[in-house]
């Protein structure tokens, strides 16, 4: 190993050390998802007792648990010496740090080009800024496996559009990228069998295990949330808390706190349709470039990126973990067009840390509508709005190889 990549190493591995203590030591316990949720649903499932996504109804696809029930078995040997709750978060950090080195791994190779390294220093800086919310969500398990399916989809675009499937149906964001992926790429229709192979094996073992009647809850789930406070539409709304005319409440049902507010349910009912028309409309202009010849290098980084956002801006969830959803794409941006890299992966770091300020380090003022944190989410929100900007941008400057025909 060259001496700047095993300083590259150091670094990473550290950050991962310092974000992990940090979830103990942080307000908010920014790992409560991890001890309150995750470990009883994954005791849930091994004790007998209800399958989330196959026995009853789940917010996430199905595969999501197996992560969880991974972190179970990795926690028990420790059960006896720190508690059940203590060994699942150390186990859970564990699990991370190891999926994180296999990407890294893949990543930067035993060389380490600099396109390569300057990656994994915004990986390590981007997890660093975040802090522990970048480790202690199950998203954190999908950004490597995102990495790594990115990373081969030049010379493994099977096993990339197979890879990336599978991390959709933990986390549904991967998907962007695959679409992007079909678009952007020559073997497309491989690709596109690829996926959907993966889905019918996916789906085939689901109905298996019992999960016909909550095969795609975690679709049906989403439809009837509100408007979650820290949404990109919801930034209105918050400003209105300041001054009475709104309220922040927590929803028992999805455990999240929501905007209640006039106007704010018809609002979050026109998200979904509003996402659906972004992502339509990014597509198109993908397609538009691939039509005219756009080379994949050129295309598909601004493409997936600008998807990805598209997913956040038009939420109606503004979970602080979504922010982990911009790693792979910026990542495989420098990869593949370090050039033009720059810019959104500024603008992505400075996201990061916005979000730590807000999540965890003031959220309890957020949630009494104090000006601060209001201020520091909105500007992290409308920073998301100028990365999407930056993304259909690029992506609209994406040259083609051949002119457009005359007609």
């Amino acid at each position: 190993m060259r001496p700047r990549s095993a300083v590259l190493w150091t670094a990473f591995l550290a950050v991962h050390v310092l974000v992990a203590w940090q979830g103990w030591v942080y307000p908010s316990q920014p790992m409560g998802d991890v001890v309150l949720v995750y470990e009883p649903w994954s005791t849930s499932a091994v004790s007998g007792g209800a399958i989330v996504g196959i026995t009853e109804p789940w917010v996430y696809p199905q595969l999501a648990l197996l992560p969880m029930l991974l972190v179970k078995l990795l926690a028990w040997p420790l059960v006896g010496l720190v508690g059940v709750s203590g060994a699942y978060l150390i186990g859970w950090a564990v699990l991370v740090t190891a999926v994180d080195a296999v990407a890294f791994g893949v990543l930067v190779g035993r060389r380490g080009t600099t396109s390569r390294r300057s990656a994994g220093w915004f990986w390590t800086a981007a997890l660093l800024l975040l802090g522990p919310i970048a480790m202690y969500r199950i998203d954190a398990v999908i950004v490597p496996l995102a990495v790594i399916g990115g990373l081969w989809l030049i010379r493994r675009p099977l096993v990339a559009a197979a890879l990336l499937t599978i991390a959709a149906w933990i986390k549904i964001w991967p998907g962007a990228l695959v679409l992007a992926a079909i678009v952007a790429a020559r073997g497309r229709v491989r690709m596109l069998i690829a996926a959907a192979a993966t889905c019918a094996v996916i789906v085939l073992a689901l109905f298996l295990l019992g999960a016909d009647r909550h095969l795609l809850g975690f679709l049906t789930e989403q439809t009837g949330r509100g408007l979650q406070i820290e949404a990109v539409a919801a930034t209105p709304f918050l400003w209105l808390a300041q001054f009475g005319a709104a309220s922040i409440d927590y929803s028992f049902d999805i455990l999240t706190f929501q905007i209640q507010a006039p106007g704010a349910d018809v609002l979050a009912g026109l998200m979904t349709p509003v996402m659906v028309l972004a992502v339509a409309a990014v597509l198109v202009l993908g397609i538009v470039k691939v039509m005219r010849g756009a080379s994949f290098p050129r295309l598909f980084p601004p493409l997936a990126l600008a998807l990805v956002v598209a997913l956040i801006v038009t939420n109606k969830v503004g979970s602080p973990q979504f922010q982990t959803w911009l790693i792979a794409p910026v990542i495989l941006w420098i990869i593949f067009d370090r050039t033009r890299a720059g810019v959104p992966a500024g603008v992505v770091l400075v996201l990061c840390a916005l979000t730590c300020l807000i999540y965890p380090l003031t959220y309890d003022a957020l949630l009494r509508a104090e000006l601060v944190p209001v201020l520091l989410l909105t500007a992290r929100n409308l920073l998301l709005v100028v990365l999407l900007v930056i993304g259909v941008r690029a992506l609209a400057r994406v040259p083609a190889a051949r002119p457009a025909r005359r007609t």
